[in-house]
């Protein structure tokens, strides 16, 4: 057996209280995310708003909490007023993001009705498109949204049978705006300035908005860092949260890398908070800047591009795009991007798991058919359950590997969070493929008692995943053998397994 891993949990040792935030998702016009996916009229299940039950009812299991839209690219040549007043009068228009015909029967009132079917923990994020457009169409949507009454927008919302206003707080100003595939890209300089002067617009109406600035769009971008400087250079006074965008698939096969992708997750989060703080201290500003993590995900997406080179332009309503099917191996490297977000809580204040239905999504739906949970809605709904409270300090003394791209990496990933009623969750994954990994964890003075639960992801086939036609393959079970004595946990974990251990 392998040599064992330790860590030790201290409740003077903290890292920072969970901001519910943390567990967000995102709805994007892409594919069958909208349509068919969380909208569908006709479908058994529907509601009058034409919501598909069954999904309403999973997502609520999965615990979402902020819910980005309406992108993504596809914010970028959003018309919102396209996407209010009666559905049958609103205009089809092509998408230029995803190459796609919008009908727009979905739209901003039928955003907010699903948010509110999920219940109160839904909140909305809403993105204003600076890619096409700009200033004015930015206030004008938040007045549209927010102001109660008495203006031509507020008025317009109430006469399309919203009388209340949406309240929305949380608002992107525009997405990946670094990225040349975006409609409409702009240099920082360029970016930076219209992000500053909507910034100042949409506070001049509701001084309470909470805004996020476009960070890089991955790491690997050539303009990293040097970005997010300038674009912080403009507006750093006028925004709350600073965005970043990362997803993750294994390189010409090489897994060991592809299971240690949270190491890039984790060093790309500490040089955005170096470079932000950096910022800070030139402007003389006592001012923090938070992250906002609003696109993570595993996904594919050499295999899309190659698919999509050669696509033809029929500009298609609701194609099946990006409808990865995860495995296990892909919801372990899912649940240790999940532990990254939870080792940072004291700077990331927003996460976003990108998509919430069918597009690389936890969430797979059939027209007309059931909805099922894809392996990587386990280990979220688990973290989004049980993950609230205080992240604790945990340094892991662990046995590494060696990986091509990242070099040494622990094959112990893991987090705990201490809950306000002293109860503590651990979360661990680990990442080597053939061994099981003894843990010991000393509980210190946590006072915790009980072991509650061991519950484990992993299976003797590390390509099993869930399908329309079996859809219950993989589920978590409980582990055998662990044990709490005096202070000290005991567990051995699973080859290539993601664990939530549960302590009272």
């Amino acid at each position: 057996m392998q040599e064992k891993a330790r860590f030790t949990l201290d409740p003077a040792f903290t890292i920072g209280e969970v901001n519910p935030r943390l567990f967000g998702s995102f709805v994007e016009h892409l594919g069958r995310c909208v349509y068919t996916g969380i909208f569908e009229p006709d479908h058994p299940t529907a509601d009058a708003a034409g919501l598909r039950g069954d999904v309403l009812d999973l997502v609520r299991e999965l615990g979402v909490t902020a819910v980005r839209y309406p992108g993504g690219n596809f914010v970028s040549g959003y018309k919102w007023e396209d996407s209010v007043g009666p559905a049958e009068q609103r205009p089809r228009r092509l998408d230029l993001a995803w190459r796609s015909t919008e009908t727009n029967r979905f739209g901003l009132s039928e955003y907010i009705a699903f948010l509110r079917r999920i219940g109160p923990q839904a909140e909305p994020m809403m993105a204003v498109n600076l890619g096409t457009r700009g200033v004015a169409e930015a206030v004008e949507l938040l007045e549209y949204a927010n102001h109660p009454s008495g203006t031509a927008l507020s008025d317009l919302r109430a006469a399309h049978g919203d009388k209340d206003p949406f309240g929305i707080r949380l608002w992107c100003l525009g997405n990946e705006m670094d990225g040349p595939w975006q409609t409409g890209h702009k240099t920082a300089r360029e970016y930076g300035r219209v992000a500053a002067e909507t910034a100042r617009a949409m506070r001049q109406i509701d001084p309470s908005v909470e805004l996020v600035a476009c960070g890089s769009s991955s790491q690997a971008m050539p303009t990293f860092a040097e970005w997010e400087a300038t674009v912080l250079e403009e507006t750093y006074e006028l925004v709350d949260h600073v965005s970043l965008h990362a997803y993750y698939w294994p390189t010409d096969g090489d897994l060991d890398s592809f299971l240690a992708s949270a190491v890039d997750m984790e060093s790309f989060i500490e040089n955005v908070v170096a470079t932000c703080d950096h910022v800070g201290a030139r402007l003389k500003s006592k001012k923090r800047i938070n992250l906002s993590f609003d696109e993570w995900n595993v996904w594919y997406l050499p295999e899309w591009e190659a698919r999509a080179a050669s696509a033809p332009l029929d500009w298609p309503e609701a194609p099946r795009l990006l409808e990865d099917n995860y495995s296990v191996l892909d919801a372990v490297v899912f649940g240790s991007l999940l532990i990254a977000l939870l080792r940072h809580a004291d700077r990331v204040a927003v996460a976003c798991l990108a998509q919430l239905v069918n597009v690389i999504a936890p969430i797979m739906t059939e027209p007309g058919g059931p909805a099922w949970r894809q392996t990587t809605f386990f280990p979220f709904a688990q973290a989004a359950r049980h993950g609230r409270g205080r992240v604790l300090d945990v340094r892991v003394d662990s046995p590494t590997y060696v990986t091509g791209k990242y070099g040494e990496a622990d094959l112990l990933h893991a987090t705990a969070v201490r809950a306000e009623d002293g109860s503590v969750t651990v979360l661990a994954v680990n990442r080597g493929r053939t061994e099981p990994l003894p843990l010991e964890v000393d509980l210190g003075t946590l006072g915790v008692t009980g072991l509650v639960e061991h519950s484990v992801l992993s299976d003797a086939d590390p390509d099993a995943r869930n399908t329309l036609d079996d859809p219950e393959r993989v589920a978590p079970h409980a582990a055998a053998g662990t044990v709490l004595r005096d202070g000290r946990l005991s567990a051995v974990l699973e080859p290539l397994s993601w664990n939530m251990i549960r302590l009272a």
